[in-house]
């Protein structure tokens, strides 16, 4: 998988790339995946600075797409923007109902909530409660999506959605793990009148368009990292042939840049975008972060200050750790003639 200008010839060295890396650790302003501080390695190409950060348990194979989108991002012209700002939602870690309008506060504007669902050691009662809350804080005309990374079985699924139905859900992001499941799901969610939305199902699938054909959703999540960058999520989307909606992978305001870039692209967005994660940072690597504002974050690059770089820059051991990862990937790159 790979942007279109990707050839065996066009890769940059890894000494270029090296160069300009700085790998930083930012603390979050609540735990999300199980983690408390986001690592990511930036890199300055000739188009601007750019971002490479898969997450820490992601292997090397499934890695090598997100440096592809960043030198895809740093080193080639982004495609010209359709659009001068993208709609955001706001994005609720797995919290007690009782730190939900906290949360909500970092997110101006936003009359979007994505809601973490199904989260390791809690249940559907804690789900429920916690959709109950963001719905009580937004009021009627809020618009509130939930996402369970796959953790449910058909079944599960099945009693979740009906359980949050009241609450007049968007939509239900990846509530199974395989397309099989999503499909098997999708006629009782459409009596609902939920449409499914599928997210890794898309971005780590070998296929990410067999879920579209095999009729198992109704939405994709692009994200720009993960597919290999803005040209490769651009095609996947338009052969999808389904509603997009962007989002991030908790990415630093560079990496959302990219993000922001892929959502000026598409030719529709009927959808608010989960790139308005910039919030979920205590502190960022730019003096003019993405935040949302208005309930949405401008489409422009972001720079990092020197300042910002150093104060959080990853101990040593952790930055051997992913300039490694980043060498490992490059070859990876080399061998497939990708890029």
């Amino acid at each position: 998988m790979g942007p279109e200008w990707q050839t065996g010839t066009m890769l940059p060295p890894l000494a270029e790339l090296r160069k300009t890396a700085h790998v930083v650790s930012l603390p979050m302003a609540a735990r999300f995946r199980g983690i408390r501080r986001r690592e990511a390695l930036l890199l300055e190409g000739p188009q601007g600075w750019t971002e490479f950060s898969p997450f820490l348990e992601y292997d090397d194979a499934e890695s090598a797409a997100w440096l592809a989108a960043a030198i895809d991002f740093g080193w080639f012209e982004a495609p010209a923007p359709l659009r001068e700002s993208i709609p955001v939602n706001a994005t609720l870690p797995a919290v007690a109902p009782d730190a939900v309008a906290g949360i909500l506060a970092r997110y101006p504007g936003c009359r979007t909530v994505k809601v973490k669902v199904a989260e390791a050691g809690q249940s559907l009662s804690d789900d429920v409660a916690r959709v109950a809350a963001v719905r009580r804080t937004l009021g009627d005309e809020g618009r509130i999506r939930v996402d369970a990374n796959g953790a449910w079985t058909v079944a599960e699924a099945a009693a979740a959605l009906d359980a949050l139905a009241p609450f007049g859900l968007e939509y239900a992001e990846q509530p199974c793990r395989s397309v099989p499941e999503l499909a098997a799901l999708r006629p009782h969610a459409a009596v609902l009148g939920m449409p499914i939305a599928a997210d890794e199902s898309v971005r780590k699938a070998e296929d990410p368009v067999a879920v579209a054909r095999a009729g198992a959703a109704d939405i994709v999540m692009v994200k720009a990292q993960p597919l290999g960058g803005i040209r490769a999520s651009l095609r996947i989307a338009a052969e999808a042939g389904l509603p997009a909606v962007v989002s991030s992978a908790i990415d630093t305001s560079v990496g959302l840049a990219m993000g922001a870039h892929l959502a000026a692209s598409l030719p529709e967005l009927p959808y608010d975008c989960g790139l308005g994660t910039a919030a979920l940072l205590e502190q960022d690597v730019t003096d003019e972060p993405l935040l949302p504002e208005g309930g949405a974050i401008p489409v422009r690059r972001a720079t990092p200050s020197a300042q910002l770089l150093g104060r959080h820059a990853a101990s040593a051991d952790r930055a051997s750790w992913w300039l490694d990862r980043l060498a490992r990937c490059h070859r990876i790159l080399e061998r497939r003639g990708e890029a």
